[in-house]
């Protein structure tokens, strides 16, 4: 296998035996055979989309095909042979509605290709995946960045998916999308051109976030500052992990006035700074656990229900399994699958009769809480106060301290670091990175807590946008605030976002902590030169830089 794609590939160069992630062999050359058929697709649907013929059921598919292939989210073999059936009857048909308006010469250009399903999938996707390997590897910066803009492209297809759930959509991301998969083919493209390209990601991923965001806020209101309590209360309980809030507030509804109390885990946290989630639903009780790689302990501790919504899965263990369902694009061999039924969302009945069967909290424990909510309208409605607090030198610096969580050790860098940022800087943090520190008493400037929780990295347009509105509001760049971003990355989101902030000009990022597997050296010079984008170092020496 050869599988570079997140943070954890095994001793940082990728991954060539089995999966970090518990990604076997068979299962990554059938997501490969998967993004394959995809990128067949494209030409199709560039074509259709040109002689105005409707392809939303295609990009509907494309993106959450794109999302099942992301690091964490669906480990079973059979899921992704379906998604190869689907992908190929999606293209027939859309390829019969372009004939009809093309000559026979233009048509010999459109894809043809034909998986055997007689014979094994796994193999062709192998075949597949070194036929991409060998085609690129006469330039390794030209294949390397070939690789950023695939699994940022990754990213994108995650956060559009999302938004698409919550009815947010623009053409202009499922045509980047094509043009990107279509690109990978190409090989007449410059480096340059890969670069433009890299950007262009970050670009639409910016657009895609901002839809997110806009699904998010209309359907549940701006995030407020909120209490959620950490210890549980006695009583039957569901454990909802992943990032999807659509899919929390559909089992919401579904488990009115059924005793039951929901509680999120890893990413989901933020979600109880939603308003209309807390008046509506008040058995949205707390949060149970820390980030995605404590699952397995969190998990098996739990007394009740759980249900995985997004790309947090690891291969389950046996003190669990029973009481573990997915949905959407998420899956594992012989795990409960609720499917969509209507308005995209599961019957969640089978889990709720589980949550009843089990026992739920017996005893209660000593009282722990966190504050979340402080999204861009909560710290940007109070801006008149960080600017005096500023100008009076009350503040001497924002860190944005945020990103993925791992299981690597070398991530206590970041539980350090927070506990080292002096008592005048404050520090804001998304993403399930959080978890190494988001229980910290770090008190307050003023009325403002030292320690803020943006949100989920779904909610990334969010601290970007808190970055460009102090920025306006002290009338300078963003690049010259008093803020430094100390990222931390592991999956193909974060990818995206990185792009993001590069397209948007932003310098000096940190990122760790170790960098991607798949940008060369010559690919991270470029970067490092234009961008200034380093790897972390130690705390204290990352501190004095920032600070100096």
């Amino acid at each position: 296998m050869f599988c570079e794609q997140c943070e954890q590939t095994a001793s940082g160069q990728g991954c060539h035996q089995w999966g970090a992630c518990g990604k076997s062999p068979e299962v990554n050359a059938v997501q490969d055979l998967l993004v394959y058929c995809l990128r067949g697709i494209a030409p199709v649907a560039l074509k259709a989309k040109e002689l105005g013929i409707s392809t939303h059921e295609v990009d509907v598919f494309t993106c959450e095909s794109l999302f099942s292939t992301m690091t964490n989210v669906n480990f079973n073999k059979k899921r992704f042979w379906e998604a190869i059936q689907q992908a190929i009857q999606l293209r027939e048909k859309l390829k019969a509605e372009v004939a009809k308006h093309l000559t026979s010469v233009e048509w010999s250009e459109i894809s043809c290709y034909q998986p055997d399903f007689t014979e094994s999938l796994a193999q062709q996707g192998q075949d597949i995946g070194l036929k991409f390997i060998t085609q690129s590897k006469s330039d390794v910066d030209i294949f390397s960045l070939k690789l950023t803009v695939l699994y940022g492209v990754k990213g994108l297809a995650s956060y559009s998916f999302h938004a698409q759930e919550l009815g947010q959509e623009d053409d202009r991301i499922y045509q980047f999308c094509y043009e990107a998969l279509a690109a990978l083919d190409q090989t007449n493209l410059s480096l340059e051109d890969w670069v433009n390209l890299a950007l262009k990601v970050g670009e639409i991923n910016y657009l895609a976030m901002e839809l997110l965001d806009a699904g998010h806020t209309q359907t549940y209101g701006h995030p407020t500052p909120t209490v959620v309590p950490l210890n549980p209360k006695l009583g039957k309980a569901i454990l909802v992990s992943g990032h999807d809030i659509k899919q929390l507030a559909a089992l919401l509804k579904q488990t009115e006035n059924t005793g039951i109390n929901v509680y999120t885990h890893g990413e989901l946290l933020p979600a109880h700074g939603y308003p209309l989630l807390k008046q509506k639903y008040p058995h949205l009780y707390g949060h149970y656990g820390t980030a995605w790689q404590n699952q397995t302990k969190d998990f098996a501790k739990f007394p009740g229900a759980i249900i995985i919504t997004t790309n947090c899965l690891m291969p389950t263990q046996e003190t669990y399994e029973d009481k573990l369902f997915t949905i959407g694009p998420v899956g594992y061999p012989g795990i409960n699958y609720l499917p969509h039924i209507e308005d995209n969302t599961p019957n969640y009945t089978p889990a709720i009769q589980k949550a009843l069967a089990l026992p739920g909290f017996t005893e209660e424990k000593e009282p722990r809480q966190v504050t979340v909510g402080f999204a861009r309208n909560s710290v940007l409605n109070v801006a008149d106060q960080v600017i005096a607090a500023v100008k009076e030198g009350k503040i001497r610096h924002f860190f944005l301290v945020g990103g993925c969580d791992g299981a690597k050790p070398d991530r206590n860098y970041y539980t350090e670091f927070v506990e080292k940022v002096p008592k005048d800087c404050i520090v804001l943090t998304l993403a399930c990175g959080k978890f190494r520190f988001f229980d910290k008493q770090l008190g307050e400037i003023g009325n403002l807590p030292r320690l803020m929780d943006v949100g989920q990295c779904n909610d990334a347009y969010s601290a970007i946008q808190i970055a460009l509105g102090l920025a306006q509001a002290f009338e300078m760049d963003v690049n010259e605030l008093p803020l430094s971003m100390i990222l931390s990355w592991y999956e193909q989101k974060a990818v995206a976002v990185l792009l993001t902030l590069l397209y948007l000009g932003i310098k000096d990022i940190r990122l760790g902590p170790t960098l991607p597997a798949f940008l060369s050296p010559n690919v991270l010079n470029l970067l490092s030169e234009k961008y200034n984008l380093q790897p972390i170092t130690t705390p204290d020496e990352d501190l004095a830089a920032c600070l100096g």
